[in-house]
């Protein structure tokens, strides 16, 4: 599964590397983050009448047929291998895809019934990417629609196998058009873009147990503990 990530880059980099013609929000407000966490206000890139966009939404999605948002913390992920076929998530797989940009992920590593290690998971060249993500819109009686997120996963890579039995499914910037929908293609096609990202190309380290309280934020937080 993805549970945390980070997203360090300027938003003056990552307007060039998206190929961003807005931004919903003030870029300003949005600083480095290192310990983004669900049910948080998180930037996605999407489509929006033909440009790409960046947009503020909350991680953790809520189906529109939903009638209330109380499961959406349990929907910050969502399978590729079923992705095209769950009810919860199939429309938004066809009509409702975005990029979410991060730089590193965390995982947690299983090393004994009580006690789980956290690492960093980010490409050797530190270079930004996209998860794969999908997003819906959910209008409540009163107020606006709260627009929600969640990230696609796949198996895990031979780096990320021994740390966790799935990973999130990144993105390469020549996939962006394809799942963005600027190019149609059919959903068949869509599915051969969630697989695991090239081993080689990643590496991961250890770091401190910090990145479990969703208080913390802080560059310290992706320091690797000592050998």
């Amino acid at each position: 599964m993805c549970g945390r990530f980070t997203s360090q880059y300027s938003w003056a980099e990552l307007r060039a590397l998206y190929g961003l013609s807005d931004i919903s929000f003030p870029a300003t407000n949005f600083p480095p983050r290192y310990n983004i966490a669900p049910t948080q206000d998180v930037p996605v890139v999407r489509l929006n009448d033909g440009k790409r966009e960046a947009a503020l939404l909350k991680w953790g999605l809520v189906p529109s047929s939903a009638k209330d948002t109380r499961d959406a913390a349990k929907l910050i992920n969502a399978r590729s291998e079923t992705v095209a076929e769950k009810p919860a998530f199939r429309s938004a797989f066809r009509h409702r895809r975005c990029l979410v940009p991060a730089d590193g992920f965390y995982e947690w590593q299983k090393i004994s019934p009580k006690e789980k290690q956290p690492w960093f998971i980010t490409l050797k060249d530190k270079a930004p990417f996209a998860f794969a993500g999908i997003y819906e819109w959910w209008i409540p009686r009163e107020g606006p629609r709260i627009e929600t997120f969640a990230i696609l996963t796949c198996a895990p890579n031979a780096l990320c196998a021994p740390v966790h039995d799935r990973m999130p499914v990144i993105l390469t910037p020549e996939s962006f058009r394809v799942w963005l929908g600027e190019e149609l293609v059919s959903p068949d096609k869509l599915k051969t873009l969630l697989k695991p990202f090239d081993a080689a190309k990643m590496t991961a380290w250890r770091v401190g147990r910090a990145v479990g309280n969703v208080a913390n934020d802080e560059p310290g937080l992706i320091e690797a503990l000592p050998v």
